[in-house]
């Protein structure tokens, strides 16, 4: 059973950047997953952030975070991480990590297509 454990989450100042961890257990190599981070603020829908193939060569992000945010994997270590510079109070929100099973495209962005979750790690950006 895929187990997924985010971490590195906290406060930090708008434009100050943060490095989120997503630690991949219960399989021999997280490299079989495609992957993702969604986000939720406090009444609002889980959205999707950014997804990444399961090799690492291909990613994908939310207009958003586009161009702030860096999305990569080291499958040696079976974590995925989520590089957030030039934080914005919008950021704030409990993120979470995602990964599916091998079928089908790796680049989806709803949450209901991913089949393993995160208990999430929350983020404040203060103005």
């Amino acid at each position: 059973q895929v187990q997924l454990v985010e971490s590195g989450g906290g406060l930090a100042q708008a434009g100050g950047s943060l490095r989120l961890s997503c630690a991949v257990s219960g399989v021999p190599s997280s490299s079989t997953y495609a992957m993702a981070w969604f986000r939720q603020a406090p009444g609002k829908e889980r959205e999707f952030v950014s997804a990444i193939s399961q090799a690492g060569g291909s990613t994908d992000y939310a207009d958003s975070v586009k161009g702030r945010f860096t999305i990569f994997r080291d499958n040696s270590k079976n974590t995925m991480y989520l590089q957030m510079n030039r934080l914005e109070p919008e950021d704030t929100a409990v993120y979470f990590c995602a990964a599916r099973n091998p079928v089908g495209t790796w680049d989806l962005c709803f949450a209901y297509d991913y089949d393993y979750w995160g208990q999430g790690t929350q983020v404040t950006v203060s103005s």
